[in-house]
């Protein structure tokens, strides 16, 4: 909207750059072209503006597939006005000299023009597809259909317009259709993932059972060697057990030859001893024979004193000395009183 300023009667419009402004004076043209900046009386002037920026359009409408199953299209046009004048000559572009707003809607019959053009295109294309080859490929066939139909309307060039780009965001059929439609995929999802937990426990399932495998082959393995390990030392043992009984067996017998030594040594020298004792013995005899009856009576004496046990004291009571008194008070020749 043009920006209108009031002054001592007159009025100042200054456009914008992206707006085509005509101004005209008793149907004269005075003032044309975009972003002007004049001044004007209001009841003598004329003014229209036209916008000249690229717009959006967006449009939903329905459409019927073959098949016979709605769908709803939604689309995005984008224009622009390439030619003001004719634009502003076939439509209402004019704007109140006081305010600036346009006195008309001409953007909505812009609006209406475009939509009802796309409109009659996607039905016509929609018309010829089923639902299913519509949901596959009908945003790619409905744009081009779109495009090429806007190119060729010849009301479009007729009124300044352009159509710049065409886009279809979406074919979407009913929600109880759509429904019906997603549950095969969902249940072929739902189908995979139960597939993917199956394979994925299939393969822990089978890990599980390489790990147990390695376990007991481990366990096998371990108890081959602890097998092993006990016949080792039991061949250890026996082993040492026959070296210690040939160590004994050894040590015995150099026990028994030392034995044998020891008890032939001490036969031998109890053999001499013998016979030496027999030699004195024999000595002493032959001595003993050659001496007199006194001389033996003396060695004899000599001997029996020699073994005789040592007395330390000898305690002589009153009665021993008693009877040694009266003993030797009796007669000379004994006890009986005769001469000895």
């Amino acid at each position: 909207m043009a920006d209108i300023t009031r002054r001592f009667g007159w009025r100042h419009l200054r456009g914008a750059p992206t707006a085509h402004v005509r101004h005209q004076r008793a149907g004269r043209l005075v003032h044309d072209g975009p972003g002007l900046s004049f001044w004007y009386r209001s009841l003598t002037a004329a003014l229209s503006e036209v916008p000249v920026d690229d717009r959006e359009l967006a449009m939903t409408f329905h459409a019927r597939t073959s098949d016979f199953q709605d769908v709803a299209v939604q689309a995005t046009v984008t224009y622009r006005i390439s030619d003001p004048g004719v634009a502003a000559a076939r439509l209402d572009f004019s704007v109140d000299p006081d305010t600036g707003v346009w006195r008309g809607a001409p953007l909505e019959q812009l609006a209406t023009l475009l939509t009802e053009t796309a409109q009659q295109h996607a039905l016509d294309v929609l018309a010829r597809t089923s639902l299913s080859a519509a949901l596959v490929d009908g945003v790619a066939a409905v744009r081009d259909r779109v495009a090429a139909g806007l190119a060729a309307e010849p009301r479009l060039p007729a009124t300044g317009i352009e159509v710049v780009a065409v886009r279809v965001v979406a074919l979407r059929p009913e929600p109880e259709v759509e429904r019906a439609l997603r549950t095969p995929a969902r249940e072929q999802i739902q189908q995979e993932a139960d597939r993917a937990t199956y394979e994925r426990r299939a393969v822990a399932v089978e890990r599980e059972r390489a790990i147990a495998e390695n376990e007991l082959a481990s366990q096998i393995e371990l108890a081959r060697r602890e097998e092993q390990l006990v016949d080792q030392r039991g061949t250890n043992a026996r082993r040492e057990a026959e070296e210690h009984a040939a160590a004994d067996a050894v040590r015995a017998e150099a026990e028994a030859i030392r034995t044998v030594r020891l008890a032939k040594a001490e036969a031998q020298a109890a053999r001499e001893v013998g016979e030496a004792q027999a030699h004195a013995q024999a000595a002493w005899l032959h001595v003993h024979a050659e001496v007199d009856v006194a001389t033996l009576h003396a060695l004899t004496g000599t001997r029996l004193a020699e073994n005789l046990p040592r007395i330390e004291s000898v305690t002589v009571s009153p009665d021993v000395v008693t009877g040694l008194l009266s003993r030797l008070g009796g007669a000379p020749g004994g006890p009986s009183g005769e001469p000895a």
